[in-house]
């Protein structure tokens, strides 16, 4: 049987980004996401936005564009993005009572600012052409969409 694991998600970032730097040269980014989903008020029968929680991951692969670091340097609260991931399920034993642990994350695959990028600023690297494997020609930055 086929199994898929893939979300993509289009929300705000509900924190700014807390990056953990390991001994051996690791990086992740943890990040507070929400997206909305809309629901119908039975009582009113109008429309609302219910907004749903996720946490990310996102790390610095090797060979590969340095996801923790492009969250650092380039992501705040409210921001904004496109995201493409898949599910994890992490699961740890407790120091304070020894009882089992669990939490699911989305580990980042992608991610895309939606944001416009402020006057004058340069853009981050590791976006644009440079994602695609070369450097980004002046042209491109100018269509890239934050």
């Amino acid at each position: 049987m086929a199994n898929v694991n893939k979300v993509v998600l289009i929300g705000r970032l509900t924190r700014d980004p807390e990056v953990t730097s390991f001994a051996n040269g690791g990086k992740v980014a943890e990040i507070g996401f929400a997206v909305n989903n809309r629901k119908k008020n039975q009582q009113t029968g109008d429309w609302e936005e219910v907004p749903v929680w996720v946490e990310l991951k996102a790390f610095n692969r090797e060979p590969g564009r340095k996801l923790a670091d492009l969250a650092e340097n380039h992501l705040r609260k409210g921001h904004q993005v496109y995201v493409e991931g898949h599910l994890a399920l992490e699961q740890w034993t407790a120091k304070d009572d020894g009882g089992k642990r669990s939490r699911t994350y989305v580990y980042v695959d992608n991610i895309e600012f939606l944001e416009k990028r402020a006057e004058g600023a340069a853009a981050p690297a590791g976006t644009a052409g440079e994602a695609k494997g070369g450097a980004a020609k002046e042209r491109d930055l100018e269509e890239v969409p934050f």
